[in-house]
């Protein structure tokens, strides 16, 4: 887990990253019916308004929420073992990025149908479907890879505070 500000916003633009991109290949896909180069394309063109938008929704707001959530019920830091931290905050990060992101994707579906009377029922379909592929995306690959790739790029005690 990042131990600074500075590692923290280098893990979050990193975990966003890996985390917008696979969901919005996966909502393409979803909506699409398939898994093609034309599905991951599309979802590459609309990557940076979601991963921007992400980004602004975990720095700003989520990530303060989640973890003092986690860490007001659910773990102690210094107690609890740092795996169970990371699966709590992970977890406590995870339930409303779907809930938000979700909403972004209705909107956005929205502006492209011009059906803005459906963005309730989208968001609410949408948000079991990304639960569901999210959380344990988040858990078992996303989580593991970026921390991994962050400690190797920046090893404890290497970005200054």
């Amino acid at each position: 887990m990042p131990k600074n500000h500075r590692e923290s916003l280098i893990y979050t633009v990193l975990m966003c990253f890996v985390m917008v991109l696979w969901m919005s290949v996966y909502n393409v896909a979803m909506l699409q019916g398939e898994l093609s180069f034309a599905v991951v394309q599309q979802a590459w063109l609309g990557f940076p308004i979601a991963y921007v938008f992400a980004m602004c929704c975990d720095w700003f707001f989520v990530s303060k929420i989640a973890k003092g959530f986690a860490f007001r019920f659910l773990v102690k830091p210094g107690v609890s073992s740092p795996r169970k931290m990371v699966i709590a905050v992970s977890c406590c990060m995870v339930v409303p990025m779907v809930l938000i992101m979700s909403l972004y994707g209705a909107v956005e579906a929205s502006v492209h149908t011009g059906a803005w009377a459906a963005i309730p029922m989208i968001w609410l379909t949408n948000i079991p479907k990304n639960f569901i592929m999210a959380l344990p995306f988040q858990l078992i690959i996303a989580g593991p890879l970026v921390r991994l790739v962050f400690r190797k790029a920046f090893p404890e005690g290497t970005v200054a505070g």
